[in-house]
């Protein structure tokens, strides 16, 4: 039973490493040398919980994917304005706090070129992050897909300038009053 646990949380460690090597470095920046380093174990013991990279980056997009899905709730108990506040919170969160990247705006720079298995978890959180939002809003003319490209882009031209303040003015800048209605 202690050795499940121990298991466990190597495994924990090592999708913790690999997040956020992902977010500093993307996909082709990670290796599993690093993330062993970084939790202290061999190389081969990375391998032994995921085979290959793709496996490892798939269960690291799947979990921060299921992260956000949590966190965002029901899109009905919320008002439009109140939404778009929580996702901005989070993007938010990731630059400030955490001095990064989202791991969704690193993996869409590379979407081309990651193993299909990644691509398709990426391609999975913005669909239902753009699902959650057209329903918070109750959209039907794209202020959804509008709302989720600022985020990211505010959170590209962040990291670009050097600058996390260059997203919270997107942010600021986002509520339900900036869309047109007609």
């Amino acid at each position: 039973m202690a050795t499940a646990r121990r298991g466990e949380g190597t495994a924990s460690r090592i999708l913790d490493s690999a997040e956020e090597r992902l977010c500093r470095y993307g996909y082709n920046g990670v290796s599993f040398r690093d993330i062993a380093a970084d939790v202290g174990v061999k190389s081969a013991s990375v391998h032994y919980f995921f085979p290959t990279k793709a496996a490892l980056a798939a269960a690291v997009v799947r979990r921060y994917a299921d992260r956000c899905g949590a966190e965002l709730g029901d899109p009905a108990a919320r008002a439009p304005a109140e939404a778009i506040a929580l996702l901005g919170e989070m993007f938010r969160r990731t630059v400030v706090e955490r001095k990064r990247m989202c791991l969704f705006g690193m993996m869409a720079a590379e979407v081309g070129g990651l193993p299909p298995e990644v691509s398709a978890e990426a391609r999975r959180f913005f669909a239902e992050t753009l699902c959650w939002l057209r329903a918070a809003l109750g959209d039907e003319r794209g202020a959804a897909e509008a709302i989720l490209a600022a985020f990211e882009g505010g959170v590209l031209l962040a990291r670009a300038m050097d600058d996390p303040a260059m997203l919270e003015k997107v942010a600021a800048r986002l509520s339900v009053n900036a869309w047109p209605r007609a």
